[in-house]
């Protein structure tokens, strides 16, 4: 019997459907389904509750489905099994109409589970003190609010200063995430399973400072200088708190990474010119 938990995302149509098949499949495949309580009035079976009991997690959504799917299961070692329910999905491993064969290849353990670094984020108070912390996949943010103003952010990496950014924040990536908001912001492509942890200004008021990558063996810390209103942290562009004066954001690798299910057969390069038409329209290239 495989343990699997489903969570999922109600806002997209094609969710009971998907819902429906997995349950038609479940009893073939031996797959013993949990449903997270939002989803369990309406699938029915068992409730997840317990992420650590699960041999798998099932992701019903987008991205952002499997970035809560993630934080749901941390720190303990779940593959995630994302499908794709919306529009770009680049970390799932399929879209919904695949997902019968999907299911099959899981149940017959015909799949890689990709290990991809996190981050621990914390805040801590004027006086050290941690009053904040999360798990991030993709990135951890430090932005300004709904002022007009530049914010001057002091970035350094175990204690010592890389740059005083005049900037209207800063993305802390992780390879899987120099996809996402770093990579609109400027930053670099990095191989998702490489472990760094990269630096992005955001609309930098200078042309002066770039993205850096650093080790991921290094503590990231951000603190904002005259901070003219309200600061925000925000973490895989869905959980996060205000950022006060005086406070001070810090990130580093976390000490287990999120496995992420892969099929054989598939590359993120392939998935790269795919989602987001890496190096050109190849159909539009070769017909001209």
């Amino acid at each position: 019997m495989i343990r699997l938990g489903v969570i999922g995302h109600s806002g997209y149509s094609g969710l009971p459907a998907v819902l429906d098949t997995l349950r038609r499949l479940a009893p073939a495949l031996d797959l013993e389904l949990s449903y997270e309580h939002a989803l369990h009035a309406e699938a029915g079976g068992n409730v997840l509750d317990d992420p650590s009991q699960l041999d798998a997690l099932l992701t019903l959504g987008g991205d952002g489905t499997l970035l809560r799917g993630a934080r749901i299961i941390a720190p303990h070692q779940v593959p995630i099994l994302g499908v794709n329910l919306g529009r770009l999905g680049f970390l799932t491993c399929c879209n919904a109409d695949q997902l019968e064969n999907a299911l099959m290849r899981f149940a017959r353990r015909d799949y890689l589970a990709e290990t991809r670094m996190a981050l621990e984020a914390r805040v801590l108070t004027a006086h050290g003190i941690e009053r904040k912390n999360w798990i991030a996949l993709n990135d951890v943010v430090l932005h300004k609010g709904g002022f007009a103003r530049v914010v001057h952010m002091r970035v350094a990496a175990n204690g010592e200063t890389i740059a005083s950014y005049a900037a209207d924040g800063v993305v802390l990536s992780t390879p899987t995430g120099s996809t996402a908001y770093s990579l609109s912001a400027g930053g670099p492509v990095v191989f998702p399973t490489l472990e760094t942890i990269v630096v992005t200004p955001v609309s930098a008021h200078t042309l002066a400072i770039r993205a850096v990558i650093l080790p991921s063996s290094v503590e990231v810390t951000l603190q904002a200088d005259g901070a003219p209103g309200e600061l925000m942290v925000t973490v895989d562009g869905q959980v996060g708190t205000i950022f006060g004066p005086g406070e001070t954001l810090c990130a580093r690798r976390a000490t287990n990474g999120v496995l992420i299910i892969r099929f054989p057969g598939t590359s993120f390069f392939t998935t790269l010119r795919q989602k987001l038409g890496w190096g050109g329209l190849i159909e539009r290239d070769e017909s001209t």
